[in-house]
């Protein structure tokens, strides 16, 4: 099964260039156990219109996507937060995880040499519900100590996260080119 599988420019989705035509990409939301994240990145710029900004605040920049495309596979996503989101997210994984649900809504972006112009490659039009991945014992989410030197202002920290689909069947949008959308199924619903 193919996948979408996507290496995100950190220092391009901070410090937009339109003569750069790397991929981007954002986590615009997420709550974790119950817990929102807040989306605290105000005045990043829209790759589609890179003279204003993006119509909603952001939670992470990303630099990495990757999604095997199956209906049941998990999501995985690293990226840049905020040091009070890293600050949340650490006391988390400090405290007990009884709740581990994840709702979240997220965008990619990539140029299409043809067209000229970016498109969104990878989104939700609305929130996704899904479960903290569990590898062995262990839940898939981890945040940096140390701040990133990659970007060094606003002071960002690096995190990972796996959410895997809850079992309802949800919609996520995939696209080769600007023009090319395709609407992939995320989650299988199962009946009580």
């Amino acid at each position: 099964m193919p996948e979408f599988s996507r290496d995100l420019d950190v220092y391009q989705g901070f410090n937009f260039k339109k003569d750069q035509q790397t991929a981007v990409g954002y986590i615009l939301s997420v709550t974790i156990g119950g817990q929102a994240l807040t989306a605290d990145m105000e005045t990043i710029s829209d790759p589609e219109q890179p003279d204003k900004a993006l119509t909603s605040k952001v939670v992470a920049v990303l630099n990495s996507y990757h999604w095997d495309t199956g209906v049941t596979d998990a999501m995985y996503f690293n990226g840049q937060l905020s040091t009070s989101n890293k600050t949340k997210i650490a006391e988390m994984l400090l405290g007990t995880f009884a709740n581990v649900e994840v709702v979240f809504k997220y965008v990619v972006y990539e140029y299409d040499p043809i067209a000229k112009k970016y498109f969104k490659s990878c989104f939700v039009d609305s929130d996704l519900n899904g479960l903290l991945e569990k590898n062995g014992d262990r839940l898939t989410i981890k945040v940096a100590n140390n701040e990133s030197r990659e970007v060094q202002s606003p002071k960002n920290f690096t995190f990972q996260i796996g959410i895997k689909p809850k079992t309802l069947e949800q919609s996520v949008n995939v696209a080769a080119a600007s023009s090319k959308n395709i609407v992939k199924k995320w989650g299988v619903t199962e009946t009580a």
